[in-house]
């Protein structure tokens, strides 16, 4: 390795565990020594140094399937983790590699590390990737992830690197009485990095922390309920429950550039807090809420070949990428816009822009969540619990009530507020 890479390394490992108040030493230096352009060959090495998530692999769509995750979000989860020498970890989806490489550097030579992913390419990859960057000892798999790997069970530590929607029975199963399961939990749409611990003997797993996430969602038997509609090149919509009659999609991605109706809601708030504040608060109350996301090529022309885009407005951006949240009905759909620039506070002002036949109605009614969002105080993350109960586990009935129960084939999910439990 050149010693320019090597500065580029250490610039952002010191970076990455700075802005994120990374807490664990062991994770700090795995950053600092696993050399992560080795696991992306195909992109220029300085691109592996830069705290991004850079996707790897595309379906027939050109929707992404697989990327290396970004650092920052690597860092976080592997120290809710809470990892040490000697253990023995599965990680569910392989990736490049590179996060294996990162969790066997930790627990080292005494420890174990399996991972398992349901593409035969991505595993082949891994494994050359690996073996290039001295972590050969790693097992990599190809297999559906909701069966865990139970050749190398039980495991102290298991986490998942792509989306879930549930706790899968095996990893459960294959799991030591005291281990700890982080995974970027999908709660209708908002997907939160969630590290599970047993509550006690028969009782469900709980949160001991929550992060807020991104992840490519799983494939496989464990493939949750959402739904991802492409309407145009670059441009797809994400409806959390898949059961939802869609419209032809290029009528519908047709409305988002056709005549619309402009809703203000008055309330200011941060992008973070859009996305994983405003979102939780669809996902308990809102059974029609969506998700779109718009992928913008370097320049300025868009995927379709038109000179706009049709998410310019949308409130979460990113380098290439535009993310808005709302809710759509059938024929017709609202969501969020903001202003250009969020102002010196870091804010930007809301509205609701509805399209179709009701646009007025649904950009009234989405500003409504917004307006109610914003006089709670606009909730997010802070506060969040969420309880896992396997099937065999009775329900808690006094969360009921309050809570956002999520009904899954394995685990019944109880998301809920502090102030939900007096």
């Amino acid at each position: 390795m050149t010693d320019e890479l090597a500065r580029m390394r250490e610039r952002l490992a010191t970076r990455v565990v700075a802005a994120n108040r990374i807490g664990s030493e062991r994770v700090a230096a795995a950053l600092h020594d696993v050399p992560r352009h080795l696991f992306l060959p195909g992109q220029r090495p300085e691109a592996a140094y830069r705290d991004d998530a850079i996707v790897t692999k595309r379906d027939k769509t050109g929707q992404p399937i697989s990327s290396s995750s970004q650092p920052a979000i690597m860092a976080i989860m592997l120290d809710q983790l809470d990892l040490a020498p000697g253990q023995r970890v599965l990680e569910i989806g392989a990736g490049t590699g590179y996060n294996a490489a990162l969790i066997s550097h930790i627990v080292g030579p005494s420890g174990q590390v399996s991972s398992v992913d349901i593409d035969p390419e991505l595993v082949a990859a891994a494994r050359e990737h690996l073996a290039a960057a001295g972590f050969g000892e790693v097992t990599v798999a190809c297999a559906d992830g909701a069966g865990g790997y139970p050749a190398r069970a039980p495991y102290d530590r298991i986490i998942a690197t792509v989306g879930v929607s549930d706790l899968a029975p095996a990893w459960l199963e294959q799991a030591v009485p005291q281990a700890r399961i982080v995974v970027p939990l999908d709660v209708r749409g908002t997907q939160v990095s969630v590290a599970f611990e047993r509550a006690g003997p028969g009782g469900p797993w709980t949160s001991r922390s929550l992060a807020p996430c991104g992840f490519m969602r799983m494939r496989g038997s464990l493939a949750g309920p959402e739904r991802v509609v492409v309407l145009a090149p670059g441009l797809a919509m994400l409806l959390p429950d898949g059961d939802r009659p869609v419209v032809d999609s290029g009528t519908l991605a047709g409305l988002l550039t056709g005549p619309s109706v402009r809703h203000p809601t008055g309330v200011r708030a941060g992008s973070g807090q859009v996305l994983w504040g405003l979102g939780l608060w669809l996902a308990a109350r809102e059974p029609r809420s969506c998700y779109l996301n718009e992928e913008r090529p370097s320049g300025r022309r868009s995927p379709a070949g038109g000179s706009r885009a049709r998410l310019a407005g949308a409130p979460v951006r990113g380098p290439g990428w535009h993310s808005t949240l709302g809710i759509f009905d059938g024929d017709g759909l609202a969501i969020l816009a903001s202003d250009p620039q969020p102002d010196r506070s870091g804010l930007l002002t809301l509205d609701a822009v509805g399209f179709g036949p009701r646009a007025a109605q649904l950009a009234a009614g989405l500003a409504a969540h917004v307006r109610a969002w914003g006089e709670a105080g606009r909730p997010g993350i802070a506060g969040l619990h969420i309880d896992a109960y396997p099937r065999s586990v009775p329900e808690d009935p006094h969360l009921a009530a309050g809570a956002l129960i999520m009904e899954r084939p394995g685990t019944r999910f109880a998301v809920y507020h502090a102030s939900l439990e007096a």
